[in-house]
């Protein structure tokens, strides 16, 4: 019986593994600014994180009922180390293309140390200028009350 799990998951982790793989090349592209970006929060790297995005570009992060807006460069400037190891990670994420126009939208979790700190959904939209995708705006909501992934 135990094999038997250990098989059945096994199968669900390649199958979960080459459903992400075989994501449409656009798709991907789309989605490397995103990944770059968290990446770059991960680091404390300002730099990295607007090579990712248009600086004048616009936030709204919706917490406890209230909408905090700022510009994608506002938000970059407030990461910065001192608060704990940080990652922002995204699951299940919808990618829509339309020509020039992408968004992503996923649910996320921030972790720091390691642990869930909050979750929500994440709905970013991109813009290819240049032949370079670029975040454009990002908006999230946040909650405590998060399910372990």
């Amino acid at each position: 019986m135990t094999i038997r799990i250990v098989i059945v998951a096994a199968l669900a982790v390649l199958a979960a593994a080459s459903a992400q793989a075989a994501a449409p090349p656009e798709e991907q592209a789309v989605l490397a600014p995103v990944h770059a970006m968290f990446a770059g929060m991960a680091k404390y790297d300002q730099a990295a994180m607007l090579a990712t995005v248009q600086p004048e570009g616009s936030v709204a992060l919706l917490r406890d009922g209230v909408v905090k807006r700022m510009t994608l460069g506002e938000f970059v400037s407030h990461v910065k180390p001192g608060k704990g190891r940080i990652e922002e990670r995204i699951h299940d994420p919808l990618v829509r293309v339309d020509g020039d126009l992408a968004m992503v939208w996923a649910p996320y979790e921030f972790l720091v140390d390691g642990k869930v700190h909050h979750c929500g959904s994440d709905l970013i939209h991109l813009v290819r200028t240049n032949g370079r995708w670029l975040i454009a705006g990002v908006a999230d909501n946040s909650r405590t009350d998060c399910a372990a992934k």
